[in-house]
């Protein structure tokens, strides 16, 4: 029997400037899945605001809080890396 959860669980990030919590700022509410699969876990975290759905597989002597963070810093990063740039140029864009 496998210790972690495998129903979606809710994540909100309460992060405020200086926090020490680590949280990236541009997450919201995150949904997060758990499956054990033999030696490993697979993590997925979604974004329920853009669908952005990422996966992570890691060892399950890892820990719940270890895959969490991993899962979250994996998102964000896809959120980031997928937000359109501002153009940094001047005139008017047509």
């Amino acid at each position: 029997m496998s210790r972690f959860q495998t129903k979606p669980t809710q994540h909100r990030n309460d992060r405020r400037p200086g926090s020490a919590r680590g949280r990236p700022d541009n997450l919201g509410e995150v949904i997060f899945e758990f499956f054990a699969v033999g030696n490993s876990v697979k993590v997925c975290a979604v974004d329920p605001r853009t669908g952005t759905e990422v996966v992570i597989v890691g060892p399950v002597n890892a820990g719940e809080a270890a895959l969490r963070k991993a899962a979250m810093a994996k998102l964000s990063y896809i959120l980031e890396k997928d937000r359109p740039q501002p153009l940094n140029r001047r005139g008017t864009l047509v």
